[in-house]
Formats: C-alpha cells, structure tokens, sequence
C-alpha cells in the first residue's frame, strides 16, 4: 500500500470507475437533477421566513417558532461528513437519491404537520435529506469532471445554492400569500420528482474499487454528538439565551468534551470518518479556515444588510431576498468567474488571494457606512462584498478535491460543506450576540433619560427591535406607548434618531470583527499549495491500463 504526501493511503487497485466521459443528454439530464437538488436543498434553508406568521396563526407555538429554522439547520449540517464517507464507500448515485426522498417525505409531512411541534420534527427529517443533497451533490460534480475541467461546473452549482438561499424569503412570502404556508412544503414534490426522475434513469452508478472496511461508528457517533450541541448551542443564543445561561454553556461543554473524545478515536481509527491526516495537507487546512471565516462573513452580510437597510435608509421590503439580491447577484457572478477562470488557467491560489481580498475590501466598506448612506452606496458596497465571496464558493471545493486521491473525494468535499455550514451557523450566533448587545448600550446612551429608563423596564421595548419600527403600524404603536408612559410623543424623531444611530454603531462594529475575520482568511489562502489540476478521474500512478481494467463489465462502474 503506498502512501501519498497527504498522508492518505492508496491501494494499488483503489480505482475509481469515473465517467466524466458523459455526452448529450445523459449529461444535461444527471446535471439537471444534481441542480434541482441543490436549488431546492438550499432554497428550504430560508423559503420559510415570511411564511412564519401564517405558520403561527394555523399552528400557534409562538414561543417556538425559530426551531422551524434550527432543527433544518442543525440536521443538514450534522450528518454531511457521514453522507460524504458513504457516498465514497458505497457509491454516490443510490446515497443522493436516498436524500432526496427523505427530502420530499420530509417537505411532504412538514405540509401536513397539525400543531408545531410536529412541523419541528418534520422539518428536521427534511434536514437529513437536504444534507445528504448538499454533501454529495458537488462530489457527483467531481465524479462527472476532472479538476482541470471542473471549475464552471462548480461556479454554476455554486452560484446556485448562494441564489437560492437568498430568493427564499420572497419565494415563501409570494407562495403563502396566493396559495396557503403548506404549499411552502408542497412545492418541492413536483421539483423534487422531476429531479428524482432525471437521476434514477440517466446517472451512471460509480463505485470506488478495492477492499471495503468497517464503518467507524464510534466516530460517527462521537461527531454528532459534537456538532448537534454545538449547533444547538449557538442558535439557542438567538432564542433568548445568553452566552452565559446554564443552557448554552451545558451543550457547548458538552460538544467540547465529545469533539476530544473523537479527535483521540479517530487518530486510532482504521477508516477514520474523518482522517486527521487530512490537516497535515497544507492545502487542505488553508482551505478549511479560509471557507470556515468567509463563510461567517457572508452570513454577518445577510443578517445585518436588510436590517440597516430598513431600519436606516428606511426602505420597506417584502422579504429580505430583495434587499439582498445585489449581494447575491454579485456572489453568482464572482462563482461563475472564478470557476471560468481556475478551468481556463489552470491556477487558482492568485484567484483565492484576490477573490478574498475583495471580500474583505467589501466588508470595510460595509464598516464605513453611516446614518446618512444613501442605497447607491450600500448597493455598491454589497456587489462588492458578493464578488469577493462568490469567488471562493467553487474555488476550496475543487481545491481540496485535486489534493486528494479521487476515492476519498466524497470526504474532503463534504468536509468543505461542513466547515461552511459550521462557520455560518457559529457566525450568524456570535454577530447576532455582538450586534444586539452593541445596539442595546448605544441606543440607552442616545435616548432621553425616562426612554431610557422605560427601555431597560420593559415598558417601552419596542425600540429593542428596530426593524419592526420601519412599519407604520409599528410607528403608531409606539405613540400610544409613549403616551400611556407620559412621554412626549412629539419626540418620535428623537427617538428613531436615537434607534438610527444605535443600529449604524452595531452594524460598523460586527463588519469590523467581520473584516478581521476576512483578513485572516486571506492569509490563510496564501498557504494554497499550486498543484496542477488533474485533467483526468484516474488516481494518479494508475494509469489507461487501470483505467481500462475499470471500464469493463463487473469492474463496479457505470451500470444504473
């Protein structure tokens, strides 16, 4: 058995049966499917937002209504480093189908669900589905091209799953109000079978050759039970809970205590699920701290953008996806770029260092913005920020695949997609914690002492969420309140003033911890190590005579 410079072992006859040799429609067709399953995994991430307040008057559970997000959350990105060793020990084509029907009974119960409890089950089955759609669909990409070849294919599926993540909100707000919040589920059936259709019948199946070994359950075990805390965890911040409640700090022990255990299970594991080898490739770990960072940064973007928007500029939107869309339209076009060009080069370190670069430049702009910022300013600024980020959405991804030999490919790729849904997740809980304590101690320093004083009560707490001021009827709401306070309501302007400024002063805070976070990102990109991309699926060494020999009847290829 030799032994590659990543620390990955090869066997002499691990060769996997590719068909990057697709033409015509049975190409189209597989990569149609493969995009549906993205766009739908994705779009299910957010497209439940604006269909929230439906869900509450049909199922009531008010006091649980943002587990409808975490539980899909948490689950899509718990298991993906699971999916992606199973795609790589039993073959890719049969794992992703089989998400993509937990998926559509996942949508399909969550359509039915009859109080919230339910829907929160339901939609954490969905999870489990969308992650194996997510982990596994950019390893079929990998299966289908060559790294040399790889690159717009990426970009496209890339730019994809940024797009629909975003549209999402005005999706389900359109949906919701001409048909009903069930159809928010119900709508991916018909998608999602078409999908299903085009895979079962034009997808070749590929397999890995060679000697299978025993799955390491005891990692497996020991992974989930460090990531579903921790992502528990950290959304539990945004649920009322602070950093420091017995609550958070248990699961985040907890998850600490669990990740020890499997680092030391799986240095002694036989078929690690996830081989600390791995971080001994340069190449490897700079991809991971680079996805890991900028995905924090692209997740502090989409939570902070629409409220400075709304609540500064003073723009009304009917979901956030329209705030958000020239950031997101700046992502697809950075992906597309940057897939373009790392397949026409053949390079890719200069285009991570600028890519990320330009992130970072977006995200200082974002840090400069000020009371009086006009949209013209903030559209720039987001464009910005979207071309530097989409930039790095394929380029880590077929990065790490060219490092490794192409029969672990399902494990580095969906380890790409775990540190991206990690990083989100971490980030979206730490900003959030950053941005409302800021906003809260500046808009006490900025308001009149009896508001302030009604504030820290209780009585007058409306002005703790500055995005439901932006409504008229939230503005008269908050005459009444003052009224009924004694205050003046002549001093509104005083007071939304005050709210203004306090949201101005957050927003600059977290995008500098965000541009920091970049910058560490762009350093770590420096240590990408410029390995020429494979123009073959062959593992290196093999050969056309390992080649051949895999492309024969009952070598463990390309049946359906």
């Amino acid at each position: 058995m030799a032994v590659k410079g990543n620390g990955v072992s090869t066997a002499q006859n691990d060769v996997l049966t590719g068909f990057h040799e697709l033409k015509g429609g049975q190409l189209a067709l597989t990569l149609a499917g493969l995009m549906l399953g993205i766009f739908l995994s994705s779009l299910d991430q957010t497209i439940v937002s604006t269909a929230l307040p439906s869900v509450i008057a049909s199922l009531n559970g008010l006091d649980r209504y943002a587990w409808v997000f975490t539980s899909y959350m948490v689950t899509s990105t718990a298991g993906v480093l699971v999916f992606g060793k199973l795609s790589d020990m039993y073959g890719r084509k049969w794992i992703y189908i089989a998400g993509v029907l937990l998926f559509l009974l996942g949508s399909a119960l969550s359509g039915m669900s009859q109080t919230m409890n339910q829907l929160i089950a339901f939609r954490a089955f969905q999870g489990i589905g969308a992650g194996v759609m997510m982990s596994v669909s950019f390893a079929i990409v990998g299966d289908i091209f060559p790294p040399a070849k790889r690159g717009k294919w990426m970009g496209l599926f890339s730019g994809i799953f940024a797009l629909s993540s975003v549209i999402g909100p005005t999706v389900g707000g359109y949906i919701t109000d001409n048909w009903s919040w069930r159809w928010v589920f119900y709508v991916n059936l018909p998608l999602g079978a078409v999908a299903l259709a085009f895979l079962v019948a034009f997808m070749p199946r590929v397999r890995a050759r060679g000697r299978e070994l025993p799955i390491d359950y005891l990692g497996v075990a020991l992974l989930l039970l460090a990531v579903v805390p921790m992502l528990v965890g950290v959304s539990l911040t945004g649920l009322d809970y602070g950093w420091r409640s017995p609550q958070v700090v248990a699961l985040l022990a907890f998850s600490a205590v669990a990740l020890v255990a499997f680092l030391l299970v799986e240095r002694r594991a036989k078929d690690p699920i996830l081989p600390l080898a791995f971080f001994r490739d340069r190449t490897y770990s700079a991809s991971a701290v680079s996805v890991f960072l900028t995905s924090v940064g692209m997740f502090g973007a989409i939570l902070f953008i629409p409220l400075f928007v709304q609540g500064v500029i003073g723009k009304t939107a009917t979901g956030s996806g329209n705030v958000l869309m020239p950031l997101m339209l700046g992502v697809v076009a950075g992906a597309a770029l940057s897939g373009q060009l790392i397949s026409r080069t053949g390079r890719f370190r200069a285009i991570g260092v600028v890519g990320i670069a330009v992130a970072a430049y977006g995200m200082y702009l974002l840090s400069r913005m000020q009371v009086d910022t006009g949209m013209g300013v903030t559209i720039r600024n987001m464009v910005v920020l979207g071309l530097g980020l989409g930039t790095t959405m394929p380029l880590f991804t077929i990065v790490v695949q060219n490092a490794f030999p192409q029969r672990v490919l399902g494990q580095v790729t969906s380890s790409v997609q775990f540190f991206r849904g990690v990083g989100g997740a971490i980030g979206s809980a730490v900003f959030g914690s950053i941005f409302v304590g800021r906003f809260h101690d500046a808009l006490l320093a900025r308001l009149p002492e009896r508001a302030a004083a009604a504030v820290t009560s209780g009585d007058l707490s409306m002005l703790n969420n500055p995005e439901s001021l932006s409504t008229p009827q939230a503005q008269a709401a908050l005459q009444g309140q003052l009224a009924q306070l004694g205050l003046d309501p002549s001093s509104m302007q005083q007071l939304f003033a005050g709210v203004k400024a306090s949201i101005v002063v957050a927003f600059q805070e977290v995008f500098v911890l965000g541009l920091a976070l970049v910058a560490v990102a762009w350093l770590a990109a420096f240590f990408l190590k410029e390995i020429p991309l494979r123009k073959s699926n062959v593992p290196e060494g093999e050969g056309a005579q390992a080649a051949e020999q895999a492309s024969q009847p009952g070598a463990g290829g390309s049946s359906n």
